[in-house]
């Protein structure tokens, strides 16, 4: 099962400074590390961007943030959109701890910090030293790369570098209808207070689908719902809702990019605006439930 969690590139959109904007940005990736996603995709919403904190400082924030913090200050060094790093939630993500002597190994990010002869390469993985592992056959490496290592022990150190995507929460950029295209979307929804009230009735039979099949969950911005970025009208939502499942043909085949249904995960809410972040955690819950 997968699940992704889609952002729009305005998603700072509100922040008065880069400091505000970090710890924004930082909730976002703690709320989909906290609920096991394992993609964190920016999608484009360039009319919403303020021009200050864009897609890039986004998308680099949320990398950073993603980074295990053994290996930051080497993959990412100096950068201005760091400035304020320090203010980022830690993650603390569960697949980045390692295991024990008596674990059946779990997987670390580690960087490649030197090539040698005969296969043999030096990786800094969060260990007291960079260990000297053997390259799987049919894999080739370079000086910088990010790498998958399998700990089965810590004391003594056994390791072995493994050809496998990395664990952990991925950062990537991509526009709305190519995220929801994917053969492994799953159940594609569109988060927004004009969508389809979540009920327990009706979270007893999405739980299902999303266990089987995984989930896509889109997100719009402050003051930016969904509907403005697709350029829908809030009173076209059902429609919209209606075209992805009887297939009518009443909406713009460009207004909704591929989205199975419209949810309202904070009915009745008692602010104004709930904020993306907070939206984030409001839908992620309760999606993760199951039977």
């Amino acid at each position: 099962m997968t699940i992704s969690v889609l952002v729009p590139s305005s998603l700072t959109r509100e922040a008065e400074d880069k400091r505000e904007a970090t710890r924004k940005v930082g909730y976002v990736a703690r709320a989909a590390t906290i609920f096991r996603a394992d993609r964190l995709i920016v999608y484009p919403d360039r009319d919403g961007e303020t021009g200050r904190f864009d897609g890039g400082f986004v998308t680099t924030v949320l990398r950073y943030a993603a980074t295990p913090p053994y290996l930051r200050n080497e993959v990412w060094g100096m950068r201005d959109e760091l400035e304020y790093a320090g203010v980022l939630p830690p993650l603390r993500a569960v697949s980045q701890t390692g295991s024990e002597s008596n674990g059946s190994g779990s997987s670390r990010q580690g960087i490649v910090t030197e090539v040698g002869p005969e296969g043999r390469v030096r990786v800094n993985c969060g260990l007291q030293h960079p260990i000297s592992l053997n390259t799987p056959p049919d894999m080739e490496v370079e000086e910088g790369e990010r790498v998958t290592v399998r700990i089965s022990s810590r004391r003594p150190v056994r390791a072995k570098l493994v050809d496998e995507p990395l664990p952990g929460l991925s950062v990537e950029r991509t526009d709305l209808s190519t995220a929801l295209g994917r053969e492994d979307a799953g159940v594609c929804i569109a988060a927004s207070r004009f969508g389809e009230e979540l009920t327990v009735g009706r979270l007893e039979t999405l739980a299902g689908r999303v266990e089987g099949d995984g989930m896509t969950v889109a997100f719009g911005a402050p003051e930016r719902g969904l509907p403005d970025i697709l350029g829908i009208e809030a009173s076209a939502v059902g429609a919209v809702q209606e075209t992805a499942t009887d297939g009518d043909d009443g909406v713009e085949p460009t207004a909704d990019p591929g989205f199975d249904l419209w949810l309202n995960t904070v009915p009745n809410q008692g602010s104004e605006v709930v904020r993306t972040e907070e939206a984030l955690f409001a839908t992620l819950a309760p999606l993760s439930l199951r039977e």
